[in-house]
């Protein structure tokens, strides 16, 4: 089939690559434009952006789609079928009838559960034992159009956001190409989304990701493990030099008990309003590199009864 690509994260390169690989006809991928970002603040293209240079596709950046110009570049494409993953922009409705087929949306979560644009993290957040992805319709609502696939993943426990990213990236290409494949020989069977069970996974904000240590064990381990790798849980400590911020990339419920933010034992067990969670990786704002809850503690000087605010 013709299609129209429109994509920017990592989640979506997987989606892309495969539908070169069945044998699509990319008329064009739009992508966000480049931002800067790094120690130079270099402009880098987004992850779709570079995929789509390497395979030789035509890659179109624009700042809006609600212009008349905007809808006569997208009607010129000629495609069967807009794909949709995590392009990061909404699409007017104008936009989603040019074509054939509509506009079809690779969405991280089983709708209507966690719609919007943090499905993934929320999910784990949230401490959900499955997560999945869905192949949507598009309308001119926030992930509110009619689903036609859907498939199921499991929520390992101490599965944290970076590690349900990328087991659902190939299920979700997959789950994408079979849509189309059905699509050739018919139109797709479509069934509109309940609104019982509808959440929205509001974008993920700064001023989340401070640790509460005063809360249970089960819910400091689901914020930590639903916030890595990015943007990162942390807490603040006095490590020698001032107080220092330090990112907690894993943990798991463990056995203990005291008062909240105090180390209890010198692996990086640390005591929750209840409960206590094992801190297994770490990384500190003055060092690269992630290390073990207890390589942590003992590079830090750190001794049992020490309290984290």
């Amino acid at each position: 089939m013709k299609l129209v690509f429109m994509g920017t994260p990592d989640f979506a390169v997987a989606t892309l690559a495969r539908l070169v690989e069945d044998g699509h006809e990319i008329a064009a991928v739009y992508t966000r434009a480049p931002a800067r970002s790094g120690r130079g603040m270099a402009l880098r293209p987004s992850p779709v952006h570079a995929l789509a240079d390497r395979l030789g596709l035509p890659v179109l950046t624009p700042a809006t789609l609600k212009t008349p110009d905007a809808l006569a570049v997208f009607r010129s494409h000629g495609c069967d079928v807009g794909v949709v993953v995590a392009y990061g922009m909404l699409l007017p409705e104008a936009i989603l009838e040019v074509p054939r087929h509509g506009c079809l949306n690779l969405h991280a979560s089983l709708l209507p559960r966690w719609r919007g644009a943090a499905p993934i993290q929320r999910a784990i957040m949230a401490g959900d034992t499955e997560s999945g992805v869905g192949i949507m319709r598009m309308e001119a609502g926030l992930d509110t159009g009619p689903v036609a696939m859907k498939e199921r993943v499991a929520i390992a426990p101490g599965m944290s956001a970076g590690d349900l990213h990328d087991t659902l990236m190939p299920v979700g290409a997959a789950l994408m190409c079979q849509a189309l494949r059905k699509l050739e020989d018919g139109p797709l069977t479509l069934m509109p989304q309940a609104e019982e069970g509808l959440i929205y996974a509001h974008k993920i904000t700064n001023d989340e990701a401070r640790i509460d240590w005063s809360k249970p064990a089960r819910e400091v381990a689901n914020h930590i493990n639903g916030l890595s790798p990015f943007p990162g849980a942390f807490f603040e400590a006095d490590l020698g030099k001032g107080p220092e911020r330090v990112k907690v990339l894993r943990a798991m419920p463990a056995e203990g008990e005291g008062a909240h933010g105090i180390l209890l034992d010198t692996a990086g067990t640390i005591a929750c309003g209840e409960g206590a969670v094992r801190l297994n990786e770490l990384r500190r704002a003055s060092k690269g590199g992630a290390v073990k809850g207890s390589d942590f503690v003992r590079g830090a000087h750190l001794v049992p009864g020490t309290r984290f605010p």
